[in-house]
C-alpha cells in the first residue's frame, strides 16, 4: 500500500504542476492581450504644412534666405562699383596713345598733292552730261569731291578730329591732306572740321548717315581710310589706286549707280507724287544721301529711272 500510493501522490502532483504552468501560459497571454496599444498617427498633408517646424531646420532655412539676401547685395554694389568706374569710350584714357597729325606740306592744287602723296592714276574729267568718267572703272559720279564739301555736307563734321577703334590712333588735321584750294572761302571750323553737326551746313538743311562708330562696327571702315568712304573718293579721284577699290567702287553702284538703291528711291517718290526730278521737297534727307556720294539726281537719270518705278 505504501508503493500505490506514493504512485498516486507523485501522480497528483505532475497534475498539479502541469495544470501550474498551463494556467501561468493562460495569464501570460491574457495580460499581453488586454494591453493598450497606441494608435498609428497619420499624418496629413495639411498637418505637415501647418506644423511647425524643428528648430534646426527653421534655423538652416533663415541662414540660407540671409545668404542670398548678401549675395545679392554684393551683386548689386559690384555692378555699381562698375558702372561709376566704366570708362567713356570717347576719353581719352580708355584709347591707344597712338596719334596721328596731318603734318606734311600744305599745298594749293590737285597736281601738286598728287604729286607728294604718289598718286599716279590721272585725274579724271565730266563728260558733255557732266558726269565723272573714270576710265579704270564703272564708278559714274556727277560730284568732285570739292563740289561735295562746297555744296555744304556731312554737317560740317567730316574731317573733325576722330579716334579709329579700327587702327587705335586718335587723328587730327586730316583736311590738311586735301587740295587747300577745294576749302577755298570755306570756314573750316563750321563746315569742315566741327566737334559737332550742324545740319544748315547741309544743302538741303536735313541730317542724314549713321555715325564712324556704327560704320566700323559694321566693317565698312577699313585701315587705309580711317573716315570712310569719302576719304577714300577723295584719294581715288586725285589718283590713287587701292586693293580696297573694288569694294568702294560697288558700294557707290549699290547706293548710286543705274539701279542704286538710294538713287531709286528718289526717283520713285517723284514719280508717286508728281514731282519733277529736282523738287527739293522730295525727300531731302535721300538728297543729302546721294551727295555724300558724290551725286545729284539729274533729268537724263530721271527719265531713264522712271520706267522701272510700279505704281
Amino acid at each position: 500500500m505504501g508503493s500505490g500510493y506514493m504512485f498516486t501522490h507523485y501522480r497528483y502532483l505532475i497534475v498539479l504542476i502541469i495544470l501550474f504552468f498551463r494556467i501561468m501560459a493562460k495569464t501570460s497571454k491574457s495580460e499581453s492581450g488586454t494591453t493598450e496599444k497606441k494608435p498609428k498617427t497619420k499624418t496629413t498633408a495639411k498637418t505637415t504644412k501647418t506644423s511647425a517646424k524643428s528648430p534646426s531646420k527653421t534655423m538652416r532655412s533663415t541662414a540660407s534666405r540671409v545668404a542670398k539676401i548678401k549675395t545679392k547685395a554684393k551683386i548689386s554694389q559690384i555692378s555699381k562699383e562698375l558702372t561709376s568706374t566704366k570708362k567713356d569710350p570717347s576719353s581719352s584714357e580708355s584709347k591707344s596713345s597712338k596719334k596721328f597729325t596731318f603734318s606734311s606740306e600744305i599745298l594749293k592744287t590737285d597736281a601738286e598733292v598728287r604729286n607728294r602723296d604718289g598718286y599716279t592714276e590721272k585725274i579724271p574729267k565730266k563728260d558733255k552730261h557732266g558726269v565723272i568718267i573714270f576710265t579704270d572703272s564703272e564708278m559714274r559720279p556727277n560730284l568732285t569731291p570739292k563740289e561735295v564739301l562746297q555744296a555744304g555736307s556731312f554737317g560740317g563734321t567730316y574731317f573733325r578730329p576722330i579716334y579709329s577703334s579700327v587702327t587705335k590712333t586718335s587723328y587730327e588735321k586730316m583736311w590738311n591732306e586735301l587740295p587747300s584750294n577745294w576749302l577755298d572761302k570755306m570756314n573750316v571750323k563750321t563746315h569742315v572740321a566741327s566737334s559737332i553737326y550742324i545740319e544748315k551746313v547741309n544743302t538741303y538743311g536735313k541730317k542724314c548717315g549713321g555715325s564712324l562708330e556704327m560704320w566700323e562696327t559694321s566693317n565698312w571702315i577699313v585701315e587705309q581710310d580711317p573716315y570712310g568712304w569719302f576719304m577714300w573718293y577723295c584719294r581715288y579721284y586725285l589718283g590713287r589706286r587701292s586693293d580696297d577699290d573694288e569694294r568702294q567702287i560697288q558700294r557707290w553702284k549699290n547706293c548710286c549707280g543705274e539701279k542704286g538703291r538710294w538713287k531709286g528711291n528718289l526717283i520713285g517718290k517723284c514719280v508717286r507724287g508728281g514731282k519733277k526730278f529736282d523738287d527739293v521737297s522730295v525727300s531731302p534727307v535721300v538728297r543729302q544721301t546721294l551727295q555724300h556720294w558724290g551725286y545729284q539726281l539729274t533729268q537724263k537719270d530721271f527719265d531713264v529711272g522712271k520706267k522701272r518705278v510700279k505704281m
